[in-house]
């Protein structure tokens, strides 16, 4: 079992779906999605999602992601959150190190992740994350907020990509 200092981290279950809406709601930071959404994610989605997991074995983290219909070698990272607790430790760059080492061989070579102007947090999470797998970054206007029917501002799209073959963990 995982110590606090270091979580687990695996492919998570529906029995995850509450804890990790709790989770993005205490964020204050991602788009809320109803609870349900998040128990359809873990049910459809599993394999290309992680859960990291606390001493006690609830989740303390996550990462939702979806393969792009159209790009099949493309993992599309939706959400990526850490308990409050449990910032400031490296976990969300550890789950989509694990995440990208999961999905390798299964041929997976891009991921891809939105991220609003402003979000430091994320633009060095993802900065970083190319950097350790020697992959190149490419960042480009993905949706204008003029798009968003209800305020939401502009998304700008991260690529990053070709991933090594196989990802290091």
């Amino acid at each position: 079992m995982a110590t606090q200092t270091e979580p687990l981290i695996e492919t998570p279950g529906v029995e995850d779906g509450a804890a990790v809406w709790r989770i993005a709601r205490d964020s204050r930071v991602l788009d809320l999605n109803s609870s349900y959404s998040y128990l359809l994610w873990f049910r459809d989605f599993a394999r290309t999602s992680a859960v990291a997991r606390g001493g006690s074995g609830a989740p303390v983290g996550f990462v939702t992601g979806y393969l792009r219909p159209e790009r099949p070698g493309t993992l599309v990272v939706w959400q990526v959150a850490v308990d409050e607790g449990h910032r400031g430790r490296g976990l969300a760059g550890a789950m989509l190190d694990h995440l990208a080492a999961r999905s390798a061989p299964r041929g997976i070579r891009h991921l891809e992740a939105t991220v609003a102007p402003g979000n430091t947090a994320s633009d060095r999470l993802f900065t970083l994350f190319a950097r350790r797998h020697g992959a190149a970054l490419e960042r480009e206007a993905l949706f204008g907020a003029e798009l968003f029917p209800d305020g939401h501002g502009p998304e700008v799209l991260y690529r990053i990509g070709p991933l090594p073959r196989a990802a290091r963990p």
